[in-house]
């Protein structure tokens, strides 16, 4: 091996550890002080990379001099923690008292409107900037010519860590940023402002995120995949080395840096007669370092358990009693959706919707059992959904099962790999089990994107189609109605039974829960899997209604679709799922054939829920329900003897 290849790789790691670092700092300063887990942060990375295009082409078109580059880079940094502040003053601050998935959801939201904006904006063409005036050069070490921007990156990450240490530790601002980080409520108390505090924080993370994208000019163009590719990773330095922590992010930058620039130079090795492609762990180093952080130090290698907060979670349990006709209705809705072939002869696309309307029902169903009644926020979901589509793929190309086969065995293998995921997953709560099962939802897509002899790699596996009497899409409604149906069923009959309240007292009070003799992680470790089996069964009906699959169904993208059905119909209502399955779905595909900008139009409407109707539209409606039915009450006749 060629050690001055190794040296060379170990500074791409530096640099790459440097512009790393300024994302996830600003990220784990926001965290550390509001407690939000910004999914925006990405996307003020790319605007500021967006920005300083702008800016220093304009100021070099008025003045000569390659200082326009540098205040062009300043400039664009200054302006990107303008808008964050602004953002955080209109928007996010009306998300504090939210749950953590809320909040989520709500600045994943502003993603999407973030990323239409910016491309009626500025387009969908790359930008290439311009190189940084004075380090346009290339400096030899040990024989092999390395970039002086480069160079400057490395020292520059260095020294602001050296200034935002001294701010942290030196200046009142730090102290407050500190002291919030750890009890934000009892600063409040104390006498501190916190939206003012709350703001500056913004700010300051923002801009590092801008200074960021701005520095990134000279060596990547522009481009609108920046935000997820970005905040993926910064969530990942952020979570390794300890939420609120910057010399952690500073650490797992390097750390995450370094294994990747090793890997690079490892190449493909042969070890013990084994072809191992290191290249190719690049796509899933930092979500292995993730997961073994989590596992062995849930609080990251340089982080501090958060204090309590004393926010009271307003997620209310599933209501008890639905109408009186409850079933009536639902037989009679089963009833109306099976007339929908029927009636839509004429429109064989309202067919096609439907069948993804009900997959989306049951993959929404399955998400709603662990979020609910188990309390449990799962980011990865789609990780469940993808392999039961996966695994029926692949038994119905290599091995020649049946669609009827597949049904059974793909779920039931589905939840045998929850079985092991769950294991680890069920011993955290809050921001770091949702992380947790990202990482494993990310490990599992890099398998199914690289493992090109049996996934069929970034294209996927084709030609999964039914058996003829099922191929005629009417049919394939029919039986798509039937397996949603009776699942819905069933998990709404697990919901009310001992093991549903069980799992909701642990969801309550996992202290008051253990006193009377339930083991809480055993529980919930067994609602991990059930809801696993039903979100492979979805998977299943889906790769057969599309004849194929491919890694996007394990993507993030795919689990805040979940994500969104569950919240959007309501989490306190076992019919929330359902309706907000159907209204997302429908929505989302109105909008896509509607607008070239359907991201920002979706964006918004997530947006107006979780601000306005954070109970979603199933739970608002009970509500507005229930003030009718007082209201009757107060205002109807009332005899003597109940006066």
């Amino acid at each position: 091996m060629d050690f001055s290849a190794l040296i060379s790789q170990l500074l791409n790691g530096l640099a790459s550890a440097s512009s790393l670092f300024l994302v996830a700092a600003g990220l784990s300063l926001i965290f550390g002080v509001t407690r939000v887990v910004n999914f925006a942060h990405g996307s003020f990375f790319m605007l500021g990379l967006y920005v300083a295009y702008t800016i220093v082409a304009f100021l070099s078109h008025l003045f000569a001099g390659g200082w326009t580059f540098w205040v062009g880079i300043f400039l664009s940094s200054l302006s990107i923690g303008l808008l964050g502040a602004v953002v955080e003053i209109l928007l996010l601050r009306r998300m504090y008292k939210s749950p953590e998935i809320f909040q989520l959801l709500g600045t994943f939201a502003l993603v999407l409107v973030i990323k239409d904006l910016t491309l009626c904006v500025w387009g969908a063409e790359d930008l290439l900037g311009p190189r940084a005036a004075g380090l346009g050069g290339s400096v030899n070490i040990m024989g092999r010519l390395f970039p002086s921007y480069d160079l400057f990156l490395i020292a520059l990450g260095i020294a602001l860590l050296g200034i935002l240490w001294w701010v942290l530790n030196k200046t009142r601002l730090g102290v407050l940023i500190r002291a919030a980080s750890q009890d934000r409520e009892m600063v409040g108390a104390l006498g501190v402002a916190q939206d003012k505090l709350f703001t500056a924080v913004f700010f300051l993370g923002c801009s590092l995120a801008g200074l960021a994208g701005a520095l990134q000019l000279p060596r990547e163009p522009a481009n609108l995949n920046l935000d997820l590719t970005s905040i993926s990773d910064a969530f990942v330095v952020v979570v390794v080395g300890g939420l609120g922590s910057v010399s952690g992010a500073y650490a797992a930058a390097l750390l995450i840096a370094e294994i990747k620039a090793i890997c690079i130079f490892l190449g493909t090795m042969e070890m013990a007669g084994l072809t191992i492609s290191f290249s190719k762990l690049t796509l899933v180093s930092e979500f292995l370092v993730m997961a073994v952080v989590l596992i062995l130090r849930p609080w990251g290698l340089m982080g501090k358990q958060q204090g309590a907060t004393r926010l009271h979670n307003y997620i209310e349990q599933p209501h008890h009693n639905g109408p009186k006709n409850s079933k009536l209705i639902s037989f009679i809705f089963i009833f109306l959706l099976a007339l929908v072939p029927t009636l839509t002869q004429n429109f064989p696309y309202t067919t096609v919707l439907g069948i993804d309307l009900l997959t989306a029902v049951l993959f929404a169903s399955s998400l709603h059992f662990i979020m609910g009644p188990g309390g449990m926020h799962s980011f990865g979901h789609a990780a469940f959904f993808g392999l039961g589509a996966y695994i029926a793929a692949v038994l119905f190309i290599n091995y020649g099962l049946p669609m009827e086969g597949a049904l059974f065995i793909a779920p039931a293998l589905t939840a045998a790999f929850a079985i092991i995921v769950g294991w680890f997953c069920v011993r955290l709560s809050g921001v770091y089990l949702a992380m947790l099962t990202l990482a494993f939802a990310q490990i599992l897509w890099s398998i199914c994107f690289q493992w090109d002899g049996l996934t069929g790699g970034s294209n996927g596996i084709t030609g999964v189609w039914p058996r003829e009497i099922f191929n005629n899409k009417p049919n394939f409604y029919y039986l798509t109605l039937f397996v949603v149906a009776i699942s819905v069923f069933f998990i709404r009959r697990v919901i009310y039974s001992p093991f549903g309240y069980a799992l909701r007292s642990v969801r309550d009070s996992a202290l008051r829960a253990e006193a009377i003799g339930i083991t809480a992680y055993l529980f919930q470790w067994a609602g991990f899997v059930f809801s696993a089996f039903f979100a492979g069964t979805a998977g299943v009906l889906y790769v057969f209604s599309k004849g194929s699959i491919s890694p996007d169904s394990l993507g993030i993208s795919k689990s805040v679709d979940a994500l969104v059905m569950v919240i959007l119909g309501g989490l306190q209502t076992v019919g929330g799922p359902i309706v907000g399955a159907v209204s997302f779905t429908w929505l989302q595909d109105y909008i896509v054939r509607t607008t070239e900008y359907w991201r920002a139009c979706l964006g918004g409407v997530i947006l107006v829920l979780i601000l306005v109707f954070p109970k979603g539209i199933a739970g608002s409606l009970i509500d507005l329900k229930a003030y009718f039915s007082r209201s009757l009450s107060l205002n109807s006749p009332k005899t003597i003897e109940e006066t």
